[in-house]
Parts: C-alpha cells; structure tokens; sequence
C-alpha cells in the first residue's frame, strides 16, 4: 500500500478509523479494531495478517493501531530491512 494524500484519523471507543483521500476521492477506509482490520476494500484481517500481508509477520500483532492511536504531531516508523516508511504528520 502507497498512499501520499491527506488523511483523516478519527479515534473511537471501539476502532481507530483512518481515511485517505486523493483529489477528493477516499483511496482508503480502514477502521482498526483490537483484535483485526478492516477496509471498505477487503474483508476483515486479524492483526497478525494483515501485518504479513501489508507490512511484515515480524511486527507486533497491535502495531498499526498503536502507531494510528500515537498523540504526537510527527509520527514517522522506518524500516529500511522491510522496505516501509510510515509519516503521520498532524495539522
């Protein structure tokens, strides 16, 4: 997954929910639960697959909703074994 546009993260007593948008267009709907992932896209992922499918097996079960959840400004996660760069950057 690439994505390069701005975004919104909205944080819900049940799921984080992280929206991207391209010239107005939603590129990606993901709401990320304790215990899976799901996007308009797909089906719903446990957290361990979605990791090996989209980032790698090696990462904790709970990593992309933790990052998503982080209240810094900057969040920035590089990963140059794996290949992956993940920049949240907060207005």
């Amino acid at each position: 997954m690439k994505f390069y546009d701005k975004g919104f993260i909205y944080k819900f007593k049940e799921y984080t929910q992280v929206q991207i948008f391209s010239a107005g267009t939603a590129v990606l709907d993901m709401k990320i639960y304790e215990d899976k992932v799901c996007r308009t896209t797909f089906k719903c992922q446990d957290l361990a697959t979605f990791n090996k499918e989209n980032l790698s097996s090696t990462y904790p079960d709970n990593f992309i909703k933790e990052l998503f959840e982080r209240n810094q400004k900057d969040v920035i996660h590089r990963d140059k074994e794996h290949n992956i760069l993940i920049k949240i950057i907060r207005d």
